[in-house]
């Protein structure tokens, strides 16, 4: 466990942004987490996985801890479910592969999304209709306050879209994850977005859970840039909830204004639409921009600082706000 001091953190945010921590350290074992937290209490604390939510946006004072703690596990709880361990430093999308490779379903539809698995509660990830809260069971969880570890459940978490009671609360740090999956009768979900049709054009008509994983990775590859090539953090705003009223003023206006139906009284509306009316989309300044390809989608084109891309946000939320009358919250966590 060594302390590195004035140390890059630009492999370690998936914007590529170039910051600096005053201390950095990688802690693989609980063991180790709990020591390097008691030996360091006055210091101030990030903690990081992957890397893939968050914006850095200037230099880290503090003592920056790289959770890489590793393992992966299940058990069958009777004939139709099993239980996933997962720790929190695993690469999420490699944990979804481990379980499509031991035809365990429920997460396919969360193929390739970015980061590791300690942030998929903090944020509730989903995608094509899935949420992690879907399948969720509890989360090993450590206090920084009393460095005790306890197990959080489902409604402990206070899960709600894109949000739940870690973004509330940061000194509840995840150790591990526990899922439950099915293993047999796997209950698919192809009716979001453009799975079913991408389906229809493989010639694909029973589908399992293997299908969809590799369906929602080519529409992801195709509307995404890839971090390793583009710095981004994938969805940088979340999708807006509006009520009825509201959808029908907009509608005066904006005929054509895409909206699911949450309840009664509530609609979302997709973020990237209304960044793409409002002439963002392929949007470039100096190193950053809005993606060509998917409005929803900050990239930092190689040098580009935190600083510049927050800017360039907030630019963004105030168009929105002016032309629909609409706050957009950010999805991204600020540093």
């Amino acid at each position: 466990m060594n302390i590195v001091t004035n140390f890059s953190l630009i492999n370690y945010n998936t914007f590529g942004v170039d910051a600096t921590a005053n201390q950095f350290t990688s802690v693989s074992s609980i063991k180790e987490l709990k020591k390097i937290i008691s030996t360091n209490e006055s210091k101030e604390k990030i903690f990081i996985g992957g890397g893939s939510n968050i914006l850095i946006t200037k230099k880290i004072e503090g003592l920056v801890i790289h959770l890489n703690i590793k393992g992966i596990s299940s058990k069958k709880l009777d004939n139709n479910y099993s239980e996933v361990n997962i720790k929190a430093g695993e690469n999420w999308n490699e944990a979804v592969k481990w379980c499509l490779k031991n035809n365990l379903g429920g997460i396919e539809n969360l193929s390739l999304i970015p980061g590791n698995t300690g942030a998929a509660p903090i944020q509730n990830i989903g995608a094509y209709g899935v949420e992690l809260k879907d399948v969720f069971t509890s989360c090993e969880v450590l206090d920084l306050k009393t460095n005790e570890i306890s197990e959080f459940s489902k409604e402990d978490c206070q899960f709600e879209y894109r949000n739940s009671i870690f973004k509330k609360n940061r000194n509840y740090i995840i150790l591990s994850v526990k899922l439950k999956l099915t293993n047999t009768n796997h209950k698919l979900k192809i009716d979001y977005g453009s799975i079913n049709e991408k389906l229809v054009l493989l010639g694909i008509e029973n589908p399992k859970i293997a299908d969809i994983a590799n369906v929602v990775t080519q529409i992801r590859k195709e509307k995404l840039p890839d971090p390793k090539k583009l710095g981004n953090s994938g969805s940088f705003f979340k999708n807006p909830i509006i009520n009825k009223r509201q959808l029908e003023q907009l509608k005066i206006n904006f005929c054509d204004i895409p909206n699911y139906k949450i309840s009664e009284e509530s609609y979302k509306i997709p973020a990237g639409w209304l960044i793409e009316k409002a002439g963002f989309k392929g949007k470039r300044i100096k190193d950053y921009g809005v993606h060509k390809n998917q409005a929803l989608v900050l990239v930092n084109y190689g040098n580009a600082t935190g600083k510049e891309i927050l800017k360039f946000s907030l630019s963004i939320q105030k168009a929105i706000k002016f032309i629909f009358n609409i706050e957009l919250e950010l999805e991204v966590n600020i540093i």
